[in-house]
């Protein structure tokens, strides 16, 4: 009973901290749609102006959908991905100019950078859906009854990324639901939030699997064990999804089906096309990130179009549109007709469904995605949620209740889930549910070993400050370097470097915009000029011939955008552009690369560093590297904080 007491009331307090970061975040998104401008928001990938409006269409959901193009900034990586709201609007820009130039100059100057006048924007009442986007081109489903006319005809649109009132929504009711659990839902509420009684297992022997090492193989074995819970903890490079898939696969040998999970769409791509890849029948619900015939050929829609009921489906849906847009006055019959095909059409869409979702190993989908209409009162044994260490834990309670086990996999000491909220963070919105089983459940855990990655030098510092030195390298990667006799890791001091006299730039980091971030412009300078003299060192024709991979990378957005632009401009990278990737620590999670580069950013006389502090994002940075990791930071900034002066002087020593 004490436990049940203690479990509601941390999801209770949950449940208030998610207010906070719902109320932080919405509130965050209106000053930003005022201040920001939209010139700003289409450079960050917010939004996409000018469009090409292309097409409309219902799909094979029976959803209207709109086909849009864009035609400017094709360069810009943006931020639109499958479920995310967005809005659309129009924009003239030199309407917003002109409403500004009766104030002064200077004032002028200034608005024109940060803000958008309102009177030149102008909204469509309604919001869309993104149902996919294949590089340039979006699909997005709308209400049935929007004016498609309207948005065909209007001069100068666009489409921005709308606040996510629906992910908000679906956490907090499944943070009701598990406070008001009963059975076993209530059950795993109770074992998650405290340390006894211990989670329960089945005894059998370990099963031997010959292509796993002995760490993979015990998670496996763990998980099959395991009656309520397990994790599988995957430092860099260990293995973790051919461990998980492996376990999905012995689990499937068990159970007819299993539901499995990731916060983002592209983990649980990531999953499915590895799932497929061994021959699992996969049915994806949602559409995948990456649009390519081998992922969409698991998808739902893919599916459900090409099932052979599916043509006399879409006549009946098309029979009953036609039937409402023709209506007559006085038709007596109009409504037994039009109940009689929709009647027929249910039955058909449900025949097709339960013959899909009855062929199907796998049903793969975002966490807040299992809460799709299309899983409505389905239940599954087992649940997997993949990349569980960057998830709220309110999120994982939306599969949760839908199952009795879960299996956790995912690495809490690599990037964390993003709260915006400073208050609900620092009260605990960020500890996830698989750090929360970790500390009740160490008994539930097992961590991989073994990494096939990285030479062991850059392994070696990550293994020691975060795994308690348990990580080994495998033999076949243990001296893996590109040159002979080459120092693995080097770190380039920014201020021991000096600046031509006429140079226009410092080695200090700059401000840039508003909630834009910092750059830092003879740091980027640098970092391609450290790259070039290692691409000399190599040779052109070996990077070529063997495809020598570059990751640079950098904590700050804004330095992101500036490195990319400043390597299109040089002349040197040019054969090399296909194998030079620049993004964020986010945008490299989970990718590796033989060079890594990591520019800093930082420096300043007091020493601040921001969320440089957080580490683990700092742990992902330095371990994507294969064979050489470049860092270029001011030591004597960076230095200040312990562990930088750890990861200098390890550094040092090599």
């Amino acid at each position: 009973m004490g436990n049940s007491v203690n479990a509601i009331q941390m999801l209770q307090q949950q449940r208030l901290l998610l207010q906070l970061e719902y109320q932080a975040e919405k509130e965050a998104y209106r000053q930003q749609t005022e201040s920001i401008g939209m010139g700003r928001k289409v450079k960050r990938g917010d939004a996409w102006w000018p469009l090409r409006f292309s097409k409309s269409y219902y799909n094979s959901l029976n959803q209207l959908a709109i086909e849009v193009l864009r035609t400017t900034d094709t360069d810009i990586e943006h931020n639109f991905e499958f479920g995310r709201p967005v809005a659309f609007f129009t924009w003239d820009r030199d309407a917003g100019i002109t409403s500004r130039t009766s104030k002064s100059s200077e004032t002028s100057r200034t608005s024109k950078s940060s803000s958008t006048s309102p009177s030149a924007i102008r909204y469509f009442n309604f919001t869309g859906v993104v149902s996919y986007v294949d590089g340039d081109r979006m699909v997005i489903t709308v209400p049935d009854k929007v004016p498609v006319i309207d948005l065909q005809s209007a001069e100068n649109l666009g489409v921005q990324l709308s606040f996510d009132e629906t992910s908000y929504r679906l956490m907090m009711e499944a943070l009701d639901r598990a406070i008001r659990g009963k059975g076993r839902l209530g059950y795993l509420r109770d074992l998650f939030y405290s340390k006894s009684p211990k989670a329960e297992t089945f005894t059998f022997q370990p099963m031997h699997f010959p292509y796993l090492n002995r760490t993979q193989e015990e998670a496996v074995n763990q998980v099959l064990r395991a009656k309520d819970v397990a994790i599988v903890h995957g430092p860099p490079g260990t293995g973790k999804t051919t461990t998980l898939v492996e376990a999905i696969r012995e689990t499937l040998m068990r159970e007819s089906q299993v539901l499995v999970c990731a916060q983002s769409n592209m983990a649980v791509d990531w999953i499915s096309e590895k799932l497929v890849d061994r021959g699992i029948n996969v049915l994806r619900i949602g559409n995948p990130t990456r649009v390519n015939d081998k992922m969409l050929s698991f998808t739902y829609e893919r599916r459900f179009e090409g099932h052979p009921d599916y043509p006399q489906l879409w006549a009946l849906r098309k029979a009953i549109r036609d039937l409402r847009s023709h209506r007559k006055r006085g038709d007596e019959k109009y409504h037994q007709r039009l109940e009689s095909l929709k009647s027929r059409a249910t039955e058909l869409e449900i025949r097709i469904n339960s013959e899909l979702f009855g062929e199907a190993r796998v049903i793969a989908c975002t966490l807040v995605g299992a809460a799709n209409r299309l899983l409505d009162g389905q239940k599954y044994s087992t649940l997997f949620i993949d990349e569980a260490a960057q998830a709220l834990e309110a999120a994982c309670w939306i599969p949760l209740s839908r199952v009795s086990r879960v299996v956790l996999a995912g690495d809490h000491c690599q990037l964390p889930p993003t709260v915006k909220s400073i208050a609900a963070l620092k009260a605990g919105l960020g500890k996830t549910l698989m750090e929360r089983i970790v500390e009740t459940h160490p008994e539930a855990v097992t961590l991989l070993k073994i990494q096939y990655r990285m030479n062991d030098d850059i392994m070696r510092f990550s293994s020691d400050y975060f795994y308690n030195g348990q990580v080994e390298s495998a033999p076949e990667v243990k001296y893996r370097s590109i040159l002979d006799l080459d120092t693995p890791m080097t770190w380039i001091d920014t201020s021991q470097l000096e600046l031509p006299a006429d140079s226009d730039v410092s080695f200090k980091e700059e401000f840039v915009g508003e909630s834009f971030g910092r750059i830092n412009k003879a740091e980027a300078e640098v970092t391609l000029l450290a790259l070039q003299h290692y691409f000399n060192k190599i040779g052109k024709q070996r990077i070529l011939d063997e495809h020598i991979d570059v990751g640079i990378i950098s904590p700050y957005r804004a330095q992101v955008q500036y490195l990319r632009r400043l390597l299109m401009k040089r002349e040197f990278f040019k054969p090399f552009r296909r194998l030079i990737s620049v993004n964020t620590v986010d945008g490299f999670q989970g990718q590796e690369r033989d060079i890594i580069i990591i520019s800093m950013v930082r420096s300043n006389d007091e020493g601040q560093i921001g969320f440089l502090r957080d580490l683990r994002r700092m742990n992902v940075a330095i371990t994507r590297a294969r064979m050489k990791l470049i860092i270029l930071g001011d030591k004597n900034t960076m230095t200040r904080h312990p562990f930088y002066r750890q990861l200098w002087q390890y550094i040092d020593n090599l």
